[in-house]
C-alpha cells in the first residue's frame, strides 16, 4: 500500500498503525490526519529516533502492510 492510499483510508489505517505504534495516542492519530509528514514527527516525538531512521521504519512499515498485487489475467 502507498502512502497516498493509506491517506486516502486513514480512519481505517489509523488501527493499523496504532498497533505497530502503540505509543501514539488517539489525538497524536487525529492530528496525524493522514499526512506521513506528521506521522514522522510523532514517531520522532513518542520513540525519541531520528527523523530519517522513523522514515525507514515507516517505509518497511508500509510495504509490510501492501496486500501482494493481484495476478494478471492472459488475454486469450
Amino acid at each position: 500500500m502507498n502512502w497516498d492510499r493509506m491517506e486516502g483510508k486513514w480512519k481505517r489505517a489509523k488501527g493499523l498503525v496504532r498497533e505497530r505504534w502503540g505509543k501514539l495516542t488517539n489525538d497524536d492519530l487525529e492530528q496525524i490526519a493522514g499526512k506521513k509528514d506528521r506521522l514522522v514527527g510523532k514517531l520522532q516525538e513518542r520513540y525519541g529516533i531520528k527523523k530519517d531512521e522513523a522514515e525507514k521504519e515507516l517505509d518497511r512499515w508500509i510495504e509490510s502492510v501492501s496486500p501482494e498485487p493481484a495476478p494478471r489475467q492472459p488475454v486469450s
